[in-house]
């Protein structure tokens, strides 16, 4: 096995792409979950996204989520945007950090923003363009990067092809969603490879989806080729309203379970982080997929001497 990393950074998804593909909780309840996830340790959150509210009902609250939200210092916040309205919104509303979205899949694209791929990576380049002017670091994640519900198989050079485009227009970092849960340890092992052979300098995140149980396995790979940032969402919550059957984001506590077992610091409170997806249970009414929740804690391991 290759060497693993020494620590690993988790931006926690759960109260954006979580609670987006549930049915709309109150304000008071997304302020207390995203409050006791800021209680965790975990080094980044992506706190909301800057949607219309005919698009993501579930986001239609988002200025007053973040307003009425206690900020804990150490933690890095993020905000999604679908376009310039959405950036205008987020600067603000005091984000830095701020990610934009597009699909490797034509297909997806259109039927997430109605627009082709190309015609979203121009739309992009105008955006990095604008968030760099207020001083802001964009952060380009790509959709349906390992696979798409409706095209099938995506090329990793086609995926590389994007990363190009982005990286060329001044995209901070690059992220890869794998939105219908396609992902499995070669189709990582492939797109990683692709990409770094092209653009070895670009800070690179993954975000996994658990839909065919792959989700662990995949983040074990990543890390075996040097990855060390991945997105995970508190309870498992989360999918794609444009992706049929892409439920369940890799559960946060799951992924934080195996890393402190293998030595491997997150900097994350395991039991803290437990809390929380109790409470993002309560809130959205009904049991979660995490099986680390669903566990006592005589089984939770306890980690092995670094």
């Amino acid at each position: 096995m290759a060497e693993l990393p020494d620590n690993v950074s988790i931006r926690e998804v759960g109260p954006r792409d979580g609670l987006q593909n549930e049915e709309p909780i109150p304000t008071d309840a997304k302020v207390r979950l995203l409050d006791a996830l800021s209680r965790t340790g975990v080094g980044r959150i992506e706190a909301v996204s800057f949607v219309h509210p005919r698009a993501i009902p579930q986001m239609a609250d988002a200025d007053e989520v973040w307003r009425r939200a206690a900020k804990v210092d150490g933690v890095r916040y993020s905000a999604l945007v679908p376009n310039t309205r959405g950036a205008q919104r987020a600067l603000a509303a005091g984000f830095t950090e701020i990610e934009v979205v597009v699909s490797a899949s034509d297909t997806h694209n259109r039927r997430n923003v109605n627009r082709s791929t190309d015609e979203s990576l121009d739309d992009i380049a105008e955006l990095i363009d604008l968030l760099h002017g207020a001083g802001a670091r964009a952060e380009v994640i790509v959709a349906t990067s390992f696979g798409c519900p409706y095209e099938g198989d995506v090329d990793p050079k086609r995926v590389a092809g994007i990363v190009d485009r982005v990286v060329r227009d001044g995209a901070d970092r690059v992220a890869f969603g794998d939105t219908t849960g396609m992902g499995t340890p070669r189709r990582v092992r492939e797109l990683v490879t692709a990409v770094r052979d092209r653009n070895a300098q670009v800070p690179v995140l993954l975000h996994f989806h658990n839909t065919r149980g792959t989700a662990l396995a995949n983040m074990l790979t990543a890390m075996e080729l040097g990855v060390t940032e991945f997105d995970a969402s508190v309870g498992g919550l989360g999918g794609c309203p444009y992706a049929p059957g892409a439920s369940g984001n890799l559960a946060t506590e799951e992924a934080v379970h195996m890393l402190h077992d293998m030595g491997i610091d997150t900097g994350i409170d395991l039991d803290a982080l437990i809390g929380a997806a109790e409470l993002a249970e309560e809130f959205v009414g009904k049991k979660l997929p995490s099986g680390v929740l669903r566990a006592g804690p005589r089984t939770r391991l306890t980690p092995l001497p670094g």
